[in-house]
């Protein structure tokens, strides 16, 4: 298994790409601003060849560059129904401070030309990855988990690429359109506490992680 990622634009949202190995097709996880130009030289230093962008929601700084690397490699973007509109129309998805911010950012063309539904489980890449629905966050939050590899020469956790639900002491903003503190609570205790202390997360923005930490130590979690 080959995992790797970087913090991309002004919003240091992180990008991923996971694959079964160098040289392989891979998936890409959240390209937001700017994210191209770091993610072709990662594909390019593992020999990877990129077979479909994962959306863990429609947020604009995790989706500026989706359509930019869809249309370089001809592959689709998977997003959940509920946040598909975030794709042609992000600014609705964000406060009037955020549309204010961003009032210069450039906004034309950033929905893929293939865009395709999330179901529940997807195979893609050689790899079975299970789309737990987290709303709160946005509605159509999701985390990407990649089941534990018990197998002795590859053993690993549970992987779970987490959006903006759960972070390294934190969990995601619910104060913008769309945005529901009590489903983000109920995603974290039936989707993210029910995982392995020992499933790591990798977060839609800052460090890595794993549940049994922020079991421990997360504040939102606490009860």
């Amino acid at each position: 298994m080959l995992i790797a990622g970087f913090p991309a634009g002004a919003f240091q949202a992180n990008c991923y790409v996971v694959a079964t190995g160098p040289g392989e097709p891979c998936l890409v996880v959240d390209p937001g601003q700017d994210a191209a130009a770091p993610l072709t030289a990662l594909l390019a230093e593992h020999r990877l060849t990129p077979s479909a962008v994962l959306l863990t929601h429609g947020h604009l700084d995790h989706i500026a560059a989706a359509a930019e690397v869809c249309r370089a490699a001809g592959i689709p973007a998977l997003i959940a129904e509920a946040d598909e509109h975030l794709l042609a129309d992000p600014m609705s998805g964000l406060s009037d401070e955020l549309r204010q911010a961003l009032a210069g950012f450039p906004l034309d063309g950033l929905r893929p030309d293939q865009v395709e539904l999330l179901q529940d489980r997807i195979e893609l890449a050689g790899l079975w990855i299970d789309v737990d629905r987290t709303p709160g966050h946005t509605p159509g939050s999701v985390v990407f988990r990649l089941a534990a590899e018990q197998d002795a020469a590859e053993a690993r956790p549970e992987i779970l690429f987490t959006g903006d639900t759960l972070f390294a002491g934190s969990v995601g903003r619910t104060d913008l359109p769309g945005g529901s503190w009590d489903e983000l609570q109920q995603s974290l205790r039936s989707r993210l506490l029910t995982r392995p202390d020992d499933a790591v997360v990798l977060p839609g923005h800052g460090p890595r992680s794993t549940i049994g930490a922020e079991r421990a130590g997360n504040p939102f979690l606490a009860g």
